[in-house]
């Protein structure tokens, strides 16, 4: 049995934390982990290639975003929806209590935040602060202290349960800055596979679970922002949530076995093969909203009315519009979008969906369908 990844620590108060190692681990490259790490590279190298040639994968970046900031607050227990979250910012009345929808909206504020640091700061402790303190910003109280490390003893089990009964107790504050650095420093080297070393630095960050809440949205945070600075991506259409949140009782065991039995061959491959995965099916999202958008931008050309080919582009950025939003987007009165939106609406590429006080909400449904459709993974296509 391999050896476990840290040290055990028993304290007075009855309870014992687990300290990990520093990384890297020795590592068994046996064949079935090398297949696997073949198989995510060359499945995110062509995500990267043709996803890099899609016609407008700027405006694609945003609902999928969205998609992994719904996906990866659901693991938290966050219960707002794609749906619910693209109509609120397109302006329509949601019934979702406004503090989920705040939590999913302060992801998107946080991984776009990191994007944009990423161009002046390197991934690092500094950045994994900010990006808590965007993450937490006005929810879940104050206890969660936003933006800083914790500086008292955290755990991780069911609801009610102690120090003394917890499934796993991260290392003390005593311990804490310690372990950060020698995560910080693993982050920059370089001798490693790039998408091995982040499954290992996505794991090590768990276990040391630095902060008093948000621990698990950052640590996945942290694996869309690595592929960035890498330039493994162009552009940020890649994100684990969806598959982490569709094999959940997986992804637990596979940290738990790791802490327990020194099992990083089990967890890489489970990584990797989540990353082979979710680039198909981000591809596939993405070339089935692009040719919903060539087949309506020919409808629109052809059509007597003034409907503009950018309103059809705007729906790649959010199926969901008003009229308002609409006039303001494309930069025309009020009238003018109305028209436009309602040759969209004769064309079927829109329906209303709603009415607000003042204004219409409108949906392109082929849109957000393909959103929101399950990843298609089971438990048993983990390996």
């Amino acid at each position: 049995m391999a050896k476990a990844p840290g040290r055990r620590v028993r304290y007075p108060e009855g309870y014992t934390a687990f300290v990990p190692d520093p990384l890297p681990p020795e590592l068994t490259w046996t064949p079935a982990l090398v297949r696997a790490l073949s198989d995510a590279d060359r499945m995110i190298g062509r995500l990267a290639g043709e996803g890099g040639r899609l016609p407008n994968p700027h405006l694609l970046i945003r609902p999928f975003v969205r998609r992994e900031a719904v996906l990866s607050s659901r693991i938290e227990g966050t219960q707002a929806t794609l749906g619910e979250l693209l109509a609120a910012e397109a302006g329509a009345a949601v019934e979702r209590s406004p503090a989920d929808l705040r939590e999913v909206a302060n992801y998107v504020v946080a991984l776009e935040h990191g994007i944009k640091r990423l161009r002046k700061l390197p991934l690092s402790l500094r950045l994994m602060k900010e990006l808590h303190e965007k993450l937490m910003a006005g929810v879940r109280g104050d206890y969660a202290t936003p933006g800083g490390f914790r500086r008292s003893q955290n755990w991780i089990g069911p609801p009610g349960c102690t120090l003394a009964n917890a499934v796993y107790v991260p290392p003390p504050p005593t311990e804490l800055m310690a372990c950060l650095g020698a995560w910080e420093k693993f982050l920059h080297d370089r001798s490693l596979p790039p998408l091995v070393q982040i499954a290992l630095a996505h794991y090590q960050f768990e276990a040391i679970h630095p902060f008093l809440d948000g621990n698990g949205r950052v640590g996945r945070l942290l694996i869309t922002l690595f592929l960035v600075e890498r330039e493994i991506l162009p552009t940020p259409l890649l994100y684990l949530g969806a598959f982490f949140e569709a094999t959940r009782r997986d992804y637990y065991e596979r940290l738990r076995d790791v802490t327990e039995h020194g099992a990083w061959s089990d967890w890489l491959q489970y990584f990797l093969n989540g990353v082979a995965r979710q680039s198909e099916d981000a591809l596939s999202r993405a070339e089935r909203i692009n040719r919903h958008l060539a087949e309506w931008r020919v409808a629109v050309a052809g059509a007597s009315s003034k409907a503009p080919p950018a309103l059809v582009d705007q729906l790649a950025a959010n199926p969901f519009l008003t009229v308002k939003g609409a006039a303001k987007r494309l930069g025309v009165a009020f009238t003018t979008a109305q028209r436009a939106v309602a040759r969209l609406e004769q064309l079927g590429i829109v329906v209303e969906v709603s009415r607000a006080k003042r204004d219409r909400v409108y949906c392109a449904k082929a849109i957000l369908d393909i959103l929101e459709e399950p990843a298609r993974l089971t438990s048993l296509e983990t390996f």
